[in-house]
Order: C-alpha cells, then structure tokens, then sequence
C-alpha cells in the first residue's frame, strides 16, 4: 500500500470542510490487496469506453469516437459506427451490454450520442444490434430508448453518462447523466440523472416509480451514473461522480431519491449550481445518503464490478472501481448490509487513468484505460490465475 494510507487530509470546499477520500479509513479496514499480474490485452487504442464478452469468449469494445469493436483471432474487428454518432467532452459511443440469451439472439445493446433527427437537439440513446455468426458486422439496428438529454448551452456531451448492465431480474439497467441541466435529476419527466429499468424493447420494466414520473425511471436524483454494479446477493449499486467532492456509490432502492439537486437557491438565477451538496438532505430530508462518498477532493470513479472467488483474496465479494482522475483501481468491501464500507484497499497505480472494468470469461479482471491513443485493455489477474 501507498505511504499515504491513513494520512488525512482537509480540503475547504465552497463553505465546508470535508475529510478527503482516505477518510474511508475512519469507518473500515484498510487491506492489502491481492498480489496482481497486469497485462496488455490490447493496446494502441483511443480512450476504450467499456469492454464486455460474448459467451464464445469473444471480447467486444467500443471506443470514444470509434464505435463498437470485437477481437477475433487476435484481430481486431470494427463492428459497428453509426454517422449519427456524436464524440465531444464526455460522449460518444459509450457502454456495451450482451443479450443473457444472446446464444439465441446474437443481440448487443450499446449507448451512444447521437445526432439524429427527432428531437430538436443532440440527445443520448439506446441501440439493439444483431451480430452475425462470425462476428464481422453489426445491423439491424433498432433505437429502444431516445431522447436522454444532452448538455445545450454549448458544453455537447458534458454529463452524458452513460451506463448499461443487465441486471439479475433479467432487465436492463440504465445510469444516466444530468447534462448539467439544473431541473434534470429531479424532474418527473426528465430521463436524465436517473437510473432507468427497461426491457429489451425499451418499455417501462414492472415495478419502477408510479406517475408522474415516467414509467420507465427506477430512481433519481443522481448527477452522472458512471458505474452499475450487482452484488452476488442481487442487490444494485451504482457509481457516481460528483463535483470537486463526494463520488459517490449508492444502494439503489426503487422509488429513492438521492439527492442531487442543483438549481441555485437564489429565486431566478439560471445557473448549474455544482456548490451544493451531493446528497442534499435540507430540501429533500428522505434523500438516501450514499453508501460510500470520496470527500474532498474528487476522485472521479468509473466502472464498477463486483470480484468473486477464493483467489482474488481480500478482493473476494469487494466491489472493484476503474478511477479516472485518481488513476488507480479502488476495492471497497461492504458490510452483509450492504450499507456500509467495511475494507478498502487500491492497486494498479502505474496505467494512468481507468475507465471501465468487467469479469472476462477466464475469469480476469478486464480494465480499459482512458489515457488518449495510447490507450489499452488490461487483462488483470491474481497469482492464482496469472498465465
């Protein structure tokens, strides 16, 4: 571990004086992490957005301002690139999910900026893809979910989101950004800043919130959901950043509210008030606090996976996070609650920024990093699994 385990530093912010993000030492044990061996999977790629795997094995990517790939062979392969496709500040082809029947379906579903007509302005949406037998094309594409804002006061892209996981009810799970529009995470209405559960098709999945929020909508005042992750047990997290404090990762609970709310106090003022607090407990007392926050300052968290098996150590059953502006990964362990942060510990401090992370097939660890052109997919493994 670092030498800077259990210093604690204090960052004034705005009116507050918070603890920084080794602050998580107060309340749980820091444990050294698993002896790793870290790899190049692929390399010479420009800012890779996700990584997933068909059941074949085969590794799909997607990259910023590239589209949606796939290693075959060791070759690498571009998919799918929509014209319609939108790369500026934090959008652009964003995250990947494969179909849990696609040995029936051969279906992807990816999220990416667009600007296709139909809504006035640029906006963030969903696609369902049809990979062939070989893996060597993408069509049929079918746009399930539209309209997800985008950022119109001349910052394109800013807060995009955007994050897609499948969940274990079988329904795909959607983190969406704020577009750094002020209303966004607390209107009814607004896809944005929200957790969305959808089906294939992209209705309402069963059991979200009732009106006048839309149907489609599982909970929200959140500002950019980064990460969605599944605890072995069910339960859902998501991933969070914040302002120039508090990241946050939050147990998702249906109807919840978590908070973010930056319309400015002053009665007028059209501003994004990125001063107030994450999770603002004066003007919404039920606001759910989150289950772990960075302090000050920011560390900016990703993706997020859950690791499980004997070999990965201390990590086992940990929540793993692809850090970006902290450029390493951040294991988080919780409590059987689920409520509460009872070890942490970090490694892999030498690869710059890390975006997003998935369980490959071999069961390693797969990160992309999120550097510029010289970017790579790291295959990470524990010594039990190094080859």
């Amino acid at each position: 571990m670092s030498a800077s385990v259990g210093r604690f530093s204090f960052v004034r912010w705005g009116r507050r004086i918070l603890v920084g993000a080794a602050a998580v030492a107060l309340l749980s044990a820091c444990v050294p992490p698993p002896h790793l061996g870290v790899a190049a999977s692929q390399s010479g790629l420009n800012i890779p957005w996700d990584v997933q795997f068909l059941p074949s094995g085969t590794m799909l990517y997607t990259e910023r301002a590239g589209g949606l790939n796939a290693v075959v062979g060791g070759q690498r392969r571009l998919l799918w690139k929509p014209t319609d496709l939108v790369a500026a500040i934090e959008a652009g082809m964003m995250s990947i999910a494969v179909d849990p029947s696609y040995s029936t379906t051969h279906q992807v579903f990816v999220c990416f900026a667009s600007t296709a007509p139909g809504y006035g302005v640029d906006d963030v949406r969903i696609a369902r893809l049809t990979l062939d037998a070989n893996t060597t094309t993408a069509t049929n594409r079918t746009d399930i979910l539209t309209g997800i804002p985008m950022n119109p006061a001349g910052e394109l892209g800013k807060h995009s989101g955007c994050r897609l996981h499948f969940g274990p009810d079988g329904y795909l799970w959607v983190g969406t950004g704020d577009a750094a529009i002020g209303t966004a995470p607390q209107d009814p209405k607004s896809l944005a800043g929200k957790v969305l559960r959808i089906t294939k098709t992209g209705a309402a999945a069963p059991g979200n919130m009732a009106a006048p929020f839309d149907p489609r909508i599982e909970s929200y005042g959140h500002r950019n959901v980064q990460g969605l992750a599944f605890r072995a047990n069910g339960q859902a997290y998501d991933v969070e950043h914040g302002t120039g404090c508090d990241d946050e990762v939050n147990l998702l609970r249906t109807g919840g509210n978590y908070g973010w709310d930056p319309v400015p106090r002053a009665p007028g003022d059209p501003s994004y008030d990125e001063y107030t607090d994450m999770t603002d407990t004066v003007r919404h007392p039920d606001a759910i606090r989150p289950v772990w926050k960075s302090g000050c300052p920011t560390i900016a968290p990703s993706g997020g996976v859950f690791l499980n098996g004997t070999q990965w150590g201390t990590w086992n059953g940990g929540l793993v996070l692809e850090v970006l502006k902290g450029s390493k990964l951040l294991m988080l362990k919780f409590d059987n609650t689920g409520t509460r942060v009872a070890a942490f510990s970090w490694a892999l401090t030498d690869h710059g920024r890390l975006r997003s992370g998935t369980v490959g097939p071999d069961g390693a660890l797969y990160v992309t990093t999120s550097n510029g052109s010289t970017d790579q997919i790291l295959r990470v493994t524990p010594a039990d699994v190094s080859k």
